[in-house]
């Protein structure tokens, strides 16, 4: 017979998968190991394995689940009534605000991919490309020349707002002079104007 799921199963899971994402960013994932993660998340390696049976199941986990989010964020954001300009701003803002909270997870999301099987990072792959897909989307309307076949620029610029956005926790602090709010119209504007001058 199949084990029934616990009530809080969904809550302690994100309990562990936080705080596997905190060891991880701290150690490194080759010095982590899990009984770092069971010790720090305040449960036994039992239960960690119960959930997880290896390390790379778990940063999998923590990477597809924090872009899963992500994604699911920026889908029910998206206005498509609104002009293109203000919709652009709208999803930097909704990344940003995302990305409160989860430093960690982007750590272990831009360092862990060798840990991962095939398989795996093509799961992950096909969300990223989901996310860009909204960007890509809004700029082509902004600027159609950028998917010029002849100089197909509509890629690049695209991820050079990713650049500007996945980067934003290596600097950016909560409470300091410029807030999220603030730096999303800055990575706006930035865009904007310079697919102004891009021929």
């Amino acid at each position: 017979m199949a084990r029934t799921r616990a009530v809080d199963f969904d809550e302690k899971r994100r309990g562990l998968l936080d705080s596997a994402a905190a060891v991880f960013a701290d150690l490194g994932m080759e010095k982590a190991s899990m009984a770092q993660i069971a010790a720090h998340g305040q449960v036994s390696k039992a239960l960690l394995y119960h959930y997880y049976p290896s390390k790379g199941e778990l940063i999998f986990e923590i990477i597809i689940t924090h872009l899963e989010e992500l994604n699911e964020a920026i889908e029910a954001a998206d206005d498509h009534l609104l002009p293109p300009q203000q919709r652009l701003r709208k999803l930097v803002g909704i990344v940003l605000e995302n990305y409160r909270g989860a430093d960690n997870q982007h750590k272990v999301q831009l360092n862990a991919t060798s840990a991962l099987t095939d398989e795996q990072k093509a799961e992950i792959l096909a969300v990223e490309k989901q996310i860009v897909r909204h960007f890509a989307t809004v700029l082509r309307e902004i600027n159609p020349d950028l998917d010029n076949p002849e100089r197909p620029l509509l890629t690049p610029v695209t991820m050079s707002l990713f650049g500007m956005m996945n980067w934003v926790y290596m600097w950016f602090r909560d409470g300091g002079r410029i807030s999220r709010e603030d730096y999303a119209d800055v990575a706006t504007t930035l865009i904007l104007e310079g697919i102004k001058a891009v021929r």
